[in-house]
């Protein structure tokens, strides 16, 4: 049995109740939450649903299967987020009544050296939130070229030197196999103070061994179909990139973020916006400083 202080342990999920008041749960609806982890949020929906209503939760990490929830209303998906049609396919679910989605990543994940997600810790550069997945950062900084390394660092970490950062970990390359979290800081160059740089190199590497942002794309689509009128969409962000593909998929219900408009200039998004990009109070960033960077996006179906 799992009990709160070991979910707490996992990850605290930010604006929870904002998060659950957005989804407008109906007691007997069908919820979808893409990303389990501790299981804060799904707890949290469980407590609003009836017997007649259902949650399935998606988590690629198996580690998250230990917060299981002992409930016959719920269902654990071990998959990626992005297969959200199939498995809805799957257990015959034609529609759904609402579906969360917490873009960022448990404290289990920082706070486990041995994943090797974060620079604070010697540990091998791995980075898999699916760990039977094949391609690990070490694979991707060893054998990308110069020019897609700069490429990622940029788009991914929003690092404007991330040219020289690429040309570094390059040269250094040659010389021995950048292997654990130590080597990768060694051979970017990076100096240890500049913590907010090292934070940004190393999300990027994350985005791409697990190509969120490609899953985010899939995921959002499969959604807007899934989702019955009057249905609601929230999803909490944690970095620009992320942030404005939703941003700009709620507003106009499409991936390139084209508002169309009927004749009469009417938007035909299928979307309403509910909450628009709301942050943290200053009281819930005082008791957990990572959400300060989350921004909650909720929409409703048409």
């Amino acid at each position: 049995m799992v009990n709160d202080s070991m979910v707490n342990a996992y990850h605290i999920p930010a604006m929870l109740a904002e998060t659950i008041e957005g989804l407008n749960i109906q007691p007997d609806g069908v919820y979808v939450d893409v990303t389990f982890g501790g299981g804060g949020h799904s707890r949290a929906i469980m407590k609003d649903l009836h017997d007649g209503g259902q949650l399935f939760s998606f988590d690629q990490d198996a580690d998250a299967l230990s917060n299981a929830i002992d409930d016959p209303r719920w269902t654990f998906v071990h998959s990626n987020f992005r297969y959200l049609r199939n498995w809805m396919d799957y257990y015959g679910i034609e529609e759904i009544d609402g579906l969360l989605a917490d873009l960022g990543v448990s404290f289990h994940h920082f706070d486990c050296p041995e994943r090797g997600f974060s620079f604070r810790f010697s540990a091998p550069l791995d980075m898999r939130m699916n760990q039977t997945a094949k391609r690990t950062a070490a694979d991707i900084v060893n054998s990308y070229s110069e020019e897609d390394l700069a490429q990622i660092f940029y788009l991914y970490g929003e690092l404007k030197n991330g040219r020289a950062i690429a040309k570094n970990i390059c040269r250094a390359r040659t010389q021995k196999a950048i292997e654990r979290t130590e080597d990768l800081v060694a051979a970017s160059r990076i100096p240890a103070e500049m913590s907010k740089e090292l934070a940004r190199l190393f999300q990027a590497l994350r985005i791409e061994v697990n190509d969120e942002m490609g899953a985010l794309r899939e995921m959002l689509v499969a959604a807007r179909d899934l989702l019955k009128p009057g249905g609601r969409i929230a999803i909490l962000t944690y970095h620009s990139l992320e942030d404005r593909l939703v941003k700009n998929f709620l507003r106009s219900g499409n991936l390139e973020g084209t508002i169309e408009k009927d004749f009469y200039g009417n938007n035909l998004s299928p979307f309403t916006l509910i909450e628009k990009g709301r942050e943290a109070s200053q009281e819930e960033v005082a008791r957990n400083p990572r959400s300060r960077s989350a921004k909650l996006r909720v929409a409703e179906k048409k």
